[in-house]
């Protein structure tokens, strides 16, 4: 699971990105949403425990890395990882909150925070609030991450 087991956000489960505002209060561009509608289809993509969404979101290129790993990994790792963590954790519930989005080109980076509720095989419930800084490119008309970094919160139990 993206081993960030990130949250589906309330706006993907209502349907509209464009309910979306901004921690800071602004409105958002049609390209900084169209960034944002990828992310949240990544997250609600591991939440639902769908295995294929590391070779649909993620970048040829792509190396990124979280609070806890020990270096960074390609997508071909993310997506080994992302398969153990499958089988070994569900999420039950999860919110993104956008902090902001700049658009530059065909390049697109991403602050925000989340909140995540997981169970384990022995049902064990935790749940942990961090943040992600991601970067994207768009290439042939689709946007994939190329990096990103960030993680739970160290103060997270």
């Amino acid at each position: 699971m993206r081993m960030r087991h990130l949250l589906s956000i309330i706006v993907l489960l209502s349907g509209t990105s464009a309910a979306v505002a901004p921690a800071s209060g602004q409105t958002w561009s049609d390209k900084q949403l169209e960034v944002w509608q990828v992310i949240e289809a990544s997250w609600k993509a591991d939440m639902e425990k769908d295995t294929t969404w590391t070779i649909t979101y993620l970048h040829e290129k792509f190396l990124g890395w979280n609070n806890v790993r020990p270096a960074p990994r390609t997508k071909l790792s993310i997506h080994k990882w992302n398969r153990y963590g499958t089988e070994n954790s569900t999420t039950l519930l999860q919110e993104l909150y956008p902090v902001g989005i700049v658009v530059h080109g065909n390049t697109a980076v991403v602050h925000y925070f989340y909140s995540q509720a997981s169970e384990n095989r022995k049902d064990e419930r935790k749940t942990v609030h961090g943040r992600y800084t991601d970067i994207l490119v768009k290439e042939s008309g689709t946007w994939r991450f190329l990096a990103w970094s960030g993680g739970a919160n160290p103060t997270n139990d």
